[in-house]
Parts: structure tokens; sequence; C-alpha cells
């Protein structure tokens, strides 16, 4: 077994494409209509699908707005440079929610964007990625 994708919907899809892939870096793998069903699924990720986790974006045709729930907590990416990327994403338009510094409690550098729909997505230093224990809230 391997862990293949992880799916979010999305309200604008051409938002969320831009968003994973000219302000995280991923590319765009792969992208179909299924006009019967009246959605669309966009795959986006940092490698091949058959090598690496990615995200799978769903956008149902003419909806505008999800309930974001409680349940959810966030997509987790290896950087770098937490501080370098923070700076570079909002540079791009992208929105820092949490800027990179030491997690609560903690030593390891993260730092916290959010998606055009508010999904959250952790930057963990990558000299760091392994390290015990993410922060799980936003302070």
């Amino acid at each position: 077994m391997r862990f293949l994708h992880t799916m979010i919907r999305v309200t604008d899809l051409d938002k969320s494409i831009d968003f994973y892939t000219r302000i995280l870096g991923m590319s765009l793998l792969r992208k179909h209509d299924y006009p019967d069903g009246k959605f669309t699924l966009a795959f986006v990720g940092y490698g091949k699908e058959e090598e690496n986790a990615v995200i799978e974006l769903t956008y149902n045709w003419g909806i505008d707005k999800y309930e974001m729930g409680s349940a959810f907590g966030h997509i987790a990416i290896a950087v770098d440079d937490a501080y370098k990327a923070c700076a570079d994403i909002k540079q791009n338009g992208g929105n820092v929610i949490r800027e990179a510094g030491p997690m609560k409690h903690g030593t390891t550098v993260i730092a916290f964007v959010s998606d055009p729909d508010g999904y959250k997505i952790e930057l963990i230093q990558e000299n760091q990625a392994g390290s015990s224990g993410c922060e799980t809230s936003l302070a």
C-alpha cells in the first residue's frame, strides 16, 4: 500500500490551480471534466503520481461555498527555508497566516499559509520536517 492523494473541494478551480502551481511550485499533473457528474478533477503535486502523494482538487460545478468543518487540520509541506518561503509566497500574492518561526513549546520552524478556499498549509523547515510533533493550532 501507499498513500495516493488527499482530496479537497474548491470553489474556483483556476484560482486553486494557480495557487498550488505558481505560488507553491507544484505541477498540474492532470485535469479532467466529468460532464455527466458535473465536476472537474485536477491533480497537483511535486512529482509523478506514480512516485509521490498528490492533492486532488475537486470542483463541483455551480458550488461556490463549502463549510470547512472542525475535523480537518492542514496539509504539511517540507521547505528548505520557511522564512524565505513565506517571503516568496507573499511576494506572489499568497496569504501567510502565521509567519515563520519556532512552533509553540518547541524549536521546529514552521509557518502557515492558506489557499484561496481557506485550507491551511503548514510549511515545515526541511532540516526539521522529521522533528517530533507538529503544532496543531495556529497559535
